[in-house]
């Protein structure tokens, strides 16, 4: 596309001006006149390329799209669309009003497309990796069925509540992450400057030392002199460790290995079955097909397990099977859940009943969160306690031995 410098007058007949990027001249104008602008002038803009130091910083530091950002996108676009804005004038008004050059290059691509006679599905589709399938798919059912300003209301609430879960879940392990930080910090200090002046102090007392000290002291010294090794294993199991996990069958098996941790395992579980049943209730209410929601769906539960058994109850409806049986198959629902499931099938309510499994599920995810910290505050503190008591026995037991034997020489 290329730049293009207009001139033009506003509704109050005002003189006004600016740069646009379109395809052609006619690109500009309808751009123009569909933000009440008429347009009296129109030419291709002169752009200078700079690649000073300051712009190369300057694309260095970029700051990507990011959720908070598709979600403020979404909340607008419901507003703007209940208002009666135009859709073409509507992207015109967010682009001029972003602040974040990624996002401005983003609504204007999509307000090119638009202009190209695309629709708005097939425009947010050419950013695919920020929208997801979900999204898209959603968006396209509200343009078939004339109800996106609704789709826009529901996927704005959809997007809070999973910020909302992932805000509860990095608050709720912050403070387990900092106390495991510290003790390894900790444990890397004490082996490599603390333990090796015992060792020296140690060395002159001619006696054998307990268990305890030995071991301490072993485990220091093969650390002092291995530790460039240990660096290396530890940066090359991290890199090995993400390049296996972009794998579909390291992605599938940490998926689900992820639902079988301790304490933290079932909480991943009612969040991503909340996941599941709130885009599936949503997508159903707003008329995509039960096969075609399923897919979409599977795609966006972000655990490769669960979306796994998802398109496994997509195929079981596909043969002609009930939505109640094939969540039992699955082996994944509670039998409350599959209760409701079969009584919500049966009554012709599924959409109500599956948001009220999603709010079942994401009062049972907010209570375990809230349980978080107190479930693993005293493990981490047995476990400081393990290692505080091995350091001072290891420490002060060869001192308690050395002063019975002076003792004993003494009393001889």
């Amino acid at each position: 596309m290329a730049v293009y410098s207009w001139r033009g007058r506003n509704n109050r007949g005002e003189a006004v001006n600016g740069q646009l990027e379109a395809l052609t001249e006619g690109g500009v104008a309808d751009q123009l006149l569909s933000i009440g602008v008429s347009p009296v002038h129109i030419a291709l803009a002169e752009v200078k390329e700079e690649k000073s130091t300051g712009s190369v910083l300057a694309w260095l530091n970029r700051k990507p799209v990011v959720v908070e950002d598709l979600l403020i996108f979404s909340r607008q676009m419901y507003t703007l669309n209940k208002a009666g804005v135009p859709i073409l004038r509507a992207f015109a008004g967010l682009e001029a009003s972003a602040t974040k050059p990624a996002m401005v290059d983003m609504l204007k691509d999509i307000r090119a497309s638009l202009d190209q006679g695309r629709e708005l599905s097939a425009s947010l589709a050419r950013h695919g990796d920020l929208f997801g399938g979900f999204y898209i798919s959603m968006i396209r059912v509200g343009e078939m069925t004339g109800r996106l300003t609704e789709v826009f209301l529901r996927l704005t609430e959809h997007m809070e509540f999973e910020r909302d879960v992932r805000e509860r879940i990095k608050q709720a392990m912050r403070y387990p992450m900092f106390v495991m930080i510290a003790m390894a910090i900790a444990v890397v200090i004490l082996n490599i400057f603390v333990i090796p002046v015992f060792a020296k102090v140690f060395a002159g007392f001619n006696t054998q030392l307990p268990l305890i000290t030995r071991g301490l002291l072993a485990f220091s010294s093969w650390m002092i002199t291995w530790w460039p090794m240990l660096l290396v294993l530890v940066a090359g199991s991290v890199v090995g460790g993400r390049a296996y996990l972009r794998t579909p069958e390291g992605r599938y098996r940490w998926d689900a290995r992820k639902l079988k941790l301790p304490i933290v395992g079932d909480i991943i579980l009612k969040a991503t079955l909340a996941r599941f049943a709130r885009s599936f209730a949503l997508s159903s209410q707003s008329g995509v097909p039960l096969v075609q929601a399923l897919t979409v769906v599977a795609q966006t539960v972000d655990n490769a397990f669960i979306g796994s058994r998802i398109e496994q109850m997509r195929d079981g409806i596909e043969r002609g099977e009930s939505i109640s049986r094939c969540a039992a198959a699955t082996g994944v629902f509670t039998p409350v859940v599959l209760q409701m499931i079969n009584v919500g099938e049966e009554t012709g309510e599924l959409d109500n009943l599956l948001f009220e499994i999603a709010a079942m599920y994401e009062r049972d995810t907010d209570y375990s969160i809230k349980g978080l910290s107190a479930s693993i505050e005293p493990i981490l503190l047995a476990v400081i306690g393990v290692l505080v008591l091995l350091l001072a026995l290891g420490v002060f037991l060869p001192l308690w031995n050395m002063g019975q034997a002076a003792m004993g020489r003494g009393g001889g």
